[in-house]
């Protein structure tokens, strides 16, 4: 197992640099895809952030989500392959194509090429947005990963985008994916250490709490991973015989509310959480600021909504042990504070 060749594609981003840290540390080589040589440099500092200097270990490709360009000499050699890029903007797009084209496009686009180049697995990032959204489980149950969010209900376009790019991923395997063998991983809200001032848009919600950038808190709750952990599951997601074609939930413990999550920091960060905001703020003005507001306005289905999903199948089947939820937030606040990315104090 030990030197072989696995691509990741986005390796310049929060969970993919993640990704390739957990490779190396396992004796693999990685090639990670970038949009531009410009974006190399980035990932280097980012993984020299997280403790790695990967030298030969590591190369890049030049390929693009929308372009066949580069993708089959991304692909030439290499035995495994996590698909990490996806668009997730932190705000919302004039049309949900803007997300919905590139998340399935660029899906179809990796899974044919690593056929065409006879990859043996592909490990696809997909989302507890393709699994909790649009109808709830009977009698209060947590998500599974036989539950598939409704795209024709009211979600919002990263919503649907993960799970129609996810559907297309299945389909393909099915269809026309000969020995291709796929696993996906359906994570909910990735935090965990951040490696520079481009990070995701689940650690850049901490950043703004810890910044005082939230007057008040809607009555949301949402499931909370660290990245190092998610990273770890695409790995054994990747070589356990028995992940072949099978959905793996990645979330720590039960979902928390905004404002436990508010509360975390504060009780754990000291000082450096004084400007979050554990004041709630009632439904009612959330949809209000929802009919002007297209940030707010995404929350408002999801208003008071109480939502669990279970981990069992990713620990039953690959022995899978994340960390507590809290160490996930808390490790981002610390890792923002370190690298100096919150707002000087007055």
């Amino acid at each position: 197992m030990s030197g072989e060749l696995v691509v990741v594609t986005g390796g310049s981003g929060f969970l993919g640099a993640h990704c390739i840290l957990a490779l190396l540390k396992q004796g693999f080589r990685v090639r990670t895809t970038v949009r531009s040589r410009a974006r190399e440099a980035d990932v280097l500092a980012m993984l020299r952030v997280g403790g790695a200097e990967p030298g030969d270990a590591l190369s890049f490709a030049i390929a693009d989500l929308m372009s066949d360009k580069g993708w089959s000499e991304a692909m030439a050699g290499c035995a495994y392959v996590l698909h990490v890029a996806s668009p997730f903007p932190p705000g919302v797009p004039k049309h949900e194509d803007e997300l919905i084209i590139p998340a399935r496009q660029g899906a179809l686009r990796v899974l044919r090429a690593a056929r065409d180049a006879g990859v043996r697995r592909v490990v696809l990032t997909s989302s507890f947005a393709a699994v909790g959204y649009g109808k709830m489980p009977l009698n209060g149950q947590p998500f599974t990963e036989e539950n598939w969010t409704d795209p024709t209900a009211r979600v919002s376009a990263y919503v649907k985008s993960k799970t129609l790019a996810e559907r297309a991923a299945w389909d393909f395997i099915a269809s026309e994916g000969g020995a291709l063998e796929l696993a996906v991983v359906n994570p909910v809200g990735i935090f965990g250490p951040v490696f520079g001032p481009d990070h995701s848009t689940s650690t850049e919600f901490v950043q703004r709490m810890l910044n005082g950038g939230l007057p008040g808190l809607p009555r949301l709750s949402f499931g909370v991973v660290d990245a190092r952990d998610v990273a770890d599951l695409h790995v054994r997601a990747m070589t356990n015989p028995a992940a072949k074609g099978e959905r793996f939930l990645a979330v720590a413990g039960d979902f928390l509310t905004v404002r436990e999550i508010a509360q975390t920091l504060k009780a754990r960060l000291g000082d450096a959480a004084a400007r979050v905001t554990t004041r709630q703020l009632p439904d009612w003005l959330v949809r209000i600021v929802g009919l002007f507001n297209p940030e707010a306005a995404q929350l408002v289905t999801e208003l008071g909504k109480v939502k669990n999903a279970t981990n069992a199948k990713a620990v039953r089947m690959l022995g899978w042990a994340p960390r507590p939820r809290e160490e996930a937030l808390v490790a981002t606040g610390e890792s923002l504070i370190r690298l100096k990315l919150l707002k000087a104090s007055k």
